[in-house]
């Protein structure tokens, strides 16, 4: 499985991606309790969840500069 692209980021409307950005975290947080908790899973999604919570939280930085520069 390969890591997501930021471009199918980059064409989600503002309310989506806050969706999945809160999506990702949850799935973070349960990764966290799994390990903390010694349950079986696959420390592999630990790598891909923070790569996607990253390029979510890029475009929704730079989303917002674009915003903020149009209203001045």
């Amino acid at each position: 499985m390969s890591l997501p692209t930021i471009a199918e980021i980059k064409q989600l409307k503002v309310e989506d991606l806050e969706n999945e950005i809160l999506i990702i975290k949850k799935q973070l947080f349960k990764l966290r309790v799994y390990r903390g908790t010694k349950q079986t899973f696959k420390p592999h999604q630990f790598k891909h969840a923070k790569h996607r919570l990253s390029q979510l939280l890029t475009v929704q930085k730079n989303n917002k500069k674009f915003t903020l520069n149009i209203k001045e």
